[in-house]
């Protein structure tokens, strides 16, 4: 069998290699009904099909993605502090994202859709070139030993991939609270060539970028990152622009 035909007979919510550790949990009847609900209105799986985000909106906005938005915490209260964006979260955890269906439900987030699959197959089969205003990828797995490293997320290829995904201009915004994985953010963050530094880390001015780009460069503080902030962990955050021709 060709790789073609293994793509589409295997599951391709959970790929062979993945960026993401397996996790199991179970969906509360609550939870439940409310994602068959809403899902088919707000969610879709991972797919072949290009995404008509303003169609699925209803409207034409700046599109946010962001990827590993576990349980939608901070993912929601960004959609609810930016009415101006649409906002895309992707995720393979399902009680996770039940867990947001129904928030999204309970508090009548508009701008928020969901996909869920693997980010690396959803950007590069459903994704269109130059989509998006920004991308977010906050706390995503370091898998820290070293034979797991190519399970990362954020290889050579993905930051590439990332930035064909990004409008002249857009934003990518990553944030993480393990050093080993921040020094090789940045290393192949910075060595991507379509990718320009806006703030430090990345070695750029913030403040000249901060009032022109075209997304804001905060984010909600989550209580899970505040446990760790009190107990000492430094966060790195990282804000590239793409390069404008």
């Amino acid at each position: 069998m060709n790789d073609a035909a293994n793509q589409h007979t295997g599951n391709r919510l959970y790929p062979r290699v993945t960026s993401f550790r397996a996790r199991r949990g179970a969906v509360s009847p609550a939870r439940q009904e409310a994602w068959d609900r809403v899902w088919p209105r707000i969610g879709k799986d991972v797919s072949d099909e290009k995404l008509d985000a303003d169609a699925w909106f209803g409207r034409s906005a700046p599109l946010i993605v962001e990827i590993g938005c576990g349980t939608g915490t901070a993912t929601a209260a960004m959609a609810q502090a930016e009415p101006q964006f649409n906002l895309i979260g992707i995720e393979v955890y399902k009680p996770g994202l039940a867990q947001l269906v129904q928030r999204i439900e309970r508090e009548q987030i508009e701008n928020l859709r969901l996909l869920r699959g693997d980010a690396v197959d959803v950007l590069e089969n459903m994704i269109a070139p130059e989509s998006l205003t920004g991308v977010r990828v906050f706390f995503p797995d370091p898998w820290p030993k070293a034979r797991h490293h190519k399970r990362r997320l954020l290889q050579p290829e993905t930051f590439a991939l990332i930035a064909t995904r990004l409008i002249p201009g857009g934003v990518l915004h990553v944030a993480t609270d393990h050093a080993d994985y921040a020094e090789w953010i940045g290393l192949y963050g910075n060595a991507e060539p379509q990718l320009i530094g806006m703030n430090e880390p990345t070695g750029g001015d913030p403040e000249a970028y901060r009032t022109k780009a075209p997304i804001g460069f905060e984010r909600p503080i989550t209580k899970f990152e505040n446990k760790g902030l009190r107990a000492g962990s430094a966060i790195t955050e990282f804000i590239w622009g793409k390069i404008e021709s």
